[in-house]
């Protein structure tokens, strides 16, 4: 991809002995098409600059139950949006947990990490100011953004570089229908648990791991989703409530899933709208 910026030098921890190619395809969606990405083994961001940056910046995290990427609708479009109000934006392109890796349930949280620690690094090559650097996720990204948010600080991969010492707490998280825990689930409903969410989710159930200190959150749902239900992001809300960290929640009532920026119709279509406003309160943007 174009102006790719890879995340780690050389192989990236615990994949080293994974050989596999990356795969970019396209397939049909209600009116447009999803472009997906699978079989990541380099794991990068692909930097949107906007025209007149206001400092802040978003790693966008793209859905796909952790199994691949839908990375335009929950990614470059996404990214074009922020930056049409100044918000300098990096699309996270992150290993998936059942492709081989070594410590498979932690890759993506050490890609995200590892994403945030580098942006900050990054802040005055691209006008950015390293206390207003945030995590948008769509679905299973939004599962990513709320790890990032709540395990910020634990070490799931040996420091490699100076980067390795920079924070990885984001100031600010954005979750758009993520996933959070098995709770969300009716646990009789015939799913699968094995699959690589799954295990995911029994490993990191990030509505219990929220502290004081999680960053302050927009949450936003559609009430009729069934892939992942309201009840993931209520979840979370009512968690950060607990805690008395500042959050705002969104339950659409129609929208149902994976919709990102490919949807113009329907009460959803107003979540843009409503992200943006609570974005520019968080980064103090005018």
């Amino acid at each position: 991809m174009e102006n790719e910026i890879f995340l780690f030098p050389g192989k990236a921890p615990g994949s080293e002995k994974v050989h596999m190619e990356e795969i970019i395809f396209e397939e049909p969606w209600e009116h447009t098409y999803k472009r997906v990405i699978k079989g990541v083994t380099a794991p990068s961001l692909i930097p949107f600059i906007p025209e007149k940056p206001n400092g802040a910046a978003v790693i966008v995290i793209p859905g796909g139950a952790y199994r691949r990427q839908v990375f335009n609708l929950e990614g470059t479009d996404i990214a074009e949006w922020l930056n049409s109000f100044g918000v300098t934006a990096f699309v996270l392109k992150h290993r998936m947990p059942g492709d081989g890796h070594e410590q498979a349930l932690d890759v993506p949280l050490q890609d995200g990490q590892r994403a945030v620690r580098l942006v900050r690094s990054m802040a005055s090559q691209y006008g950015i100011n390293p206390a207003k650097v945030g995590v948008m996720g769509f679905s299973a990204g939004g599962h990513l953004a709320s790890a990032l948010g709540t395990c910020y600080d634990r070490t799931i991969y040996e420091p490699i570089d100076s980067v390795d010492q920079i924070s990885a707490k984001p100031d600010f998280l954005v979750l758009c229908y993520p996933c959070i825990s098995l709770r969300g689930w009716n646990t009789n409903d015939g799913r699968d648990r094995s699959t690589p969410i799954m295990e995911v989710l029994k490993k990191y159930s990030t509505d219990e791991l929220v502290t004081k200190d999680t960053p302050t959150s927009f949450i936003m749902v559609a009430d009729d989703d069934t892939i992942t239900p309201a009840e993931h992001s209520v979840n979370f809300y009512l968690a950060l409530r607990k805690a008395r960290v500042p959050a705002e929640l969104h339950a659409y009532r129609a929208g149902q899933h994976g919709f990102g920026m490919g949807t113009t119709k329907g009460p959803v279509q107003s979540w843009t709208a409503a992200c943006r406003s609570w974005l520019e309160t968080v980064i103090e943007i005018a």
